[in-house]
């Protein structure tokens, strides 16, 4: 599989990653059995980069890690973990804490759980409005220069978080939401990340399951699966959303490939410094992912596939607004 490089000086990684959220939180039940055993096989198929949170099922997404990896070559991984997210015991969310502190405390649970020495990017959830970002990314630049974190990146930043940050420490990427119907980075973001050698990992590509192909009116979702009160999964919105993905199906039918190959081949296809995050929760979702590797879009295609989506048309915001206030890469937005 093709690597890309994250940033200037971050490490080499396979074209696309494997978001692990979904193994484990948000999305509804999982089958711990056929996560573990799509991790593998996503290693098997030459994916290199491991996306998780401390946070993720208040850490059986670390373990679930663990145990996939086990037996295998540590070295040949790469494991992105985000970390500050404070969770309660009923699953809800109490805001972000990335004190010098509390990022060692962070760390240390982590590091057990995942059973290994060292993790290759170490990155904030969240900016916490409570502690600068300059504090925060000294404590996690202490860490790398003690080897317990190989790279430092960001996650769901604004322009001016991304340019203090960089001040402190090289920052080797910024994990943000980036799809045919998420656009906003194009922006600002996008470019001063290119301006300061960060790449962007990309997640959502997918829409959370709204790009796939597979998705239908119908379909019920539980308490538990975020999409419950995601706007692009509303009533009025939804049947606007799904009428892309038709739109989509057509140019998918064209080129033999499937709704959910098009959108993950749109993303990386907008640049070496592009790493979309898939979210396969299967082997089955894994192997259609996987399929897009095969895929290289012409001119033509992505420009009939902008034209099919274009900037704007997606129906709802990609976050509820209460959770949408929380994230300072939605500041210009705001402002």
């Amino acid at each position: 599989m093709e690597k890309r490089a994250l940033g200037t000086d971050g490490p080499l990684v396979s074209m696309v990653g494997l978001g692990c959220m979904g193994m484990s939180d948000l999305y509804g039940p999982a089958n711990r059995n056929e996560a573990i055993a799509t991790i593998r096989a996503a290693l098997d198929a030459g994916i290199s980069l491991l996306d998780t949170g401390d946070f993720y099922g208040m850490g059986d997404n670390e373990l679930l890690i663990r145990d996939a990896l086990a037996g295998r070559n540590r070295y040949s991984v790469q494991i992105s973990v985000k970390f500050g997210a404070l969770r309660d015991s009923a699953g809800g969310w109490n805001g972000y804490d990335t004190r010098p502190v509390a990022i060692k405390n962070f760390l240390a649970y982590s590091l057990c759980r995942l059973g290994v020495d060292y993790i290759d990017i170490y990155r904030p959830a969240r900016l916490d409005p409570a502690v600068p970002i300059e504090e925060t990314i000294g404590a996690v630049a202490d860490l790398a220069q003690a080897g317990y974190v190989r790279h430092i990146g960001l996650s769901e930043v604004g322009v001016e978080t991304i340019r203090r940050a960089a001040k402190v420490h090289p920052i080797c990427d910024l994990q943000i939401e980036y799809s045919l119907v998420t656009r906003d980075i194009e922006r600002e973001i996008l470019p001063v990340c290119r301006e300061l050698g960060i790449s962007i990992t990309a997640y959502g590509v997918l829409s959370r399951g709204l790009l796939s192909g597979h998705w239908s009116r119908g379909r019920v979702m539980g308490s538990s699966d975020f999409r419950s009160i995601s706007p692009r999964f509303r009533e009025g919105n939804l049947e606007i959303n799904l009428e892309l993905v038709e739109r989509l199906r057509a140019i998918a039918d064209d080129t033999g490939a499937s709704v959910a190959q098009l959108a993950i081949a749109w993303a990386a296809a907008q640049g070496k410094d592009i790493v979309p995050l898939i979210g396969a929760r299967t082997r089955e979702q894994l192997t259609e992912a996987v399929g897009t590797m095969q895929l290289q879009l012409t001119p033509v295609q992505l420009a009939a596939l902008e034209e099919a989506v274009p900037v704007g048309a997606v129906a709802g915001a990609r976050y509820p607004e209460a959770l949408l206030m929380h994230l300072d890469s939605e500041r210009s937005n705001r402002d």
